[in-house]
């Protein structure tokens, strides 16, 4: 596993709380955390490839933006994961795809204009993939958390 050091936990700490919205917001991690903008940039391009850091984008409330969003589970056979996860993860609508443990392996998000188009996609996803149970739980209730990670 990469090994990161001080500055970088400094770099990840603050880019979760508190991300500069302007033209150069590396130039400002760099001013707050004195440092160096260029050393920032190297930085957090290198925990990219790592893997340590897996995106850097803003986060948006579908329903408020005219969207709809579910949570969708499927029971794949091993010997489909790879076709049924490529598949899934050909749609744009698409914001979370991983396995887990249990009889429904595959979980995902999706968000649409339309609940018919998540329903849609779903349906084409089954017909090309051959994987018929897949689940469609949209939420009732929406429970925002602050998912910031102190390291």
């Amino acid at each position: 596993m990469p090994q990161i050091d001080d500055i970088d936990k400094k770099i990840i700490n603050r880019i979760q709380a508190l991300f500069p919205i302007e033209p150069r917001p590396f130039r400002a991690i760099a001013r707050d955390l004195d440092l160096d903008e260029a050393d920032v940039i190297a930085r957090v391009r290198q925990l990219k490839d790592d893997g340590i850091i897996r995106r850097i984008g803003g986060n948006f409330s579908p329903d408020k933006l005219g969207f709809h969003s579910t949570l969708c589970a499927a029971c794949v056979p091993d010997h489909k994961i790879d076709l049924f996860t490529e598949t899934v993860n050909s749609y744009s609508g698409v914001t979370h795809n991983y396995m887990r443990s249990h009889t429904y392996n595959i979980w995902f998000t999706f968000i649409a204009q339309s609940v018919a188009l998540i329903e849609s996609h779903l349906e084409e996803i089954s017909k090309t993939t051959g994987v018929t149970e897949i689940l469609n739980l949209p939420a009732t209730d929406v429970f925002k958390i602050n998912a910031q990670f102190k390291v």
